[in-house]
């Protein structure tokens, strides 16, 4: 290794200590040897030498020395694990066991904030309610709300004139929206009742608040592993939508669509209008986009499971039929 004279005369002038002269007093000479050492202050042990700690060895320090801090970290897992626990229910029809802290009543008051938001959004756009559109959506929706259990909401249905948009959502609380370009695709109150059985069906199952409930155990998670590995926030919340968002996400559509055609099929709608309308669905499609980089399944995986359905759904609706069918 090749050494460079600039640390060498450092470190020689330090180690040079100034000579005492006899004819001073030995108070005059500690004088003089402080102030050399204040000047230099590393003499006879070249640069100082900084070792810098990160975070994770902090935290693995404390975890290591500090019987306080072993203990903090175990008292706030037993408390989080405890309260998810305390959280943990079922989801109606499906009976998929999930997390969820949020009440209902704080969710349908979460859906009357966006509801107002999205009214102002598309004003003047909103189809009056003699629309045919309108009253069609109408129609589907009135046989769909008993079999849902949520008879008790206030529903309003709103058809906004898009015929570009091919979509239509249910707010928390029953506001249902459906964009006026959806309608051709579902070819019929079959198609409409696949999608509107769907989109209520997030509600039955309380998607939002669990989406909600997720979040907040989510959020702390990502900004505590950004602070222990020092690492951007932005790459850990990308991992953690990829790992966990995404895939949670994509399970409660598929939730939906299990819920919905067996809603549909409750209030004597054909079931089979279902695998139709998503074959229509992946034929409009011109791009796709891997289900994993998604929150939907993909229109080929949907098919596949309502097609694995089906014969349930079917058994549903020939009971509905014994027991409603003078009724449609």
């Amino acid at each position: 290794m090749v050494s460079r004279p600039g640390i060498s005369v450092w470190n020689t002038l330090c180690q040079v200590k100034r000579p005492l002269n006899p004819s001073r007093t030995p108070l005059q000479n500690s004088i003089l040897q402080a102030r050399h050492q204040s000047q230099y202050p590393f003499a006879g042990r070249g640069r100082p030498q900084y070792r810098r700690f990160n975070r994770s060895q902090s935290i693995k320090y404390l975890w290591q020395s500090s019987p306080a801090f072993r203990y903090g970290i175990g008292a706030s897992g037993v408390g989080v694990v405890g309260f998810i626990g305390y959280n943990i229910e079922t989801v109606p029809v499906s009976g998929r066991r999930r997390f969820n802290w949020v009440s209902s009543a704080y969710e349908e008051e979460m859906g009357k904030q966006q509801y107002g938001q999205i009214l102002q959004e598309f004003q003047g756009r909103i189809l009056p309610r003699w629309h045919p559109h309108t009253m069609m959506v109408h129609e589907v929706l009135n046989r769909l709300i008993p079999a849902s259990g949520l008879e008790g909401q206030q529903w309003e249905v709103h058809v906004i004139e898009d015929k570009e948009q091919m979509n239509a959502f249910v707010i928390p609380g029953g506001k249902v929206f459906v964009f006026s370009g959806l309608l051709p695709i579902c070819d019929g109150i079959d198609g409409l009742a696949t999608v509107l059985g769907h989109e209520i069906a997030h509600n039955v199952a309380h998607h939002a608040a669990e989406n909600y409930s997720r979040l907040s155990l989510v959020l702390p998670l990502a900004y505590l592993v950004s602070f222990i590995y020092d690492v951007s926030g932005n790459l850990t919340f990308t991992l953690l939508d990829y790992a966990y968002n995404k895939p949670g996400s994509r399970k409660q559509e598929s939730e939906a669509d299990y819920i919905g055609l067996m809603m549909m099929a409750q209030s004597l709608f054909d079931p089979e209008a279902a695998v139709e309308l998503w074959q229509r669905m992946e034929k409009a499609n011109q791009v796709s986009i891997p289900q994993f980089l998604s929150t939907h399944p993909s229109n080929h995986n949907r098919i596949a499971k309502i097609q694995e359905w089906l014969p349930k759904a079917r058994m549903i609706a020939e009971q509905s039929k014994d027991q409603y069918g003078a009724l449609f």
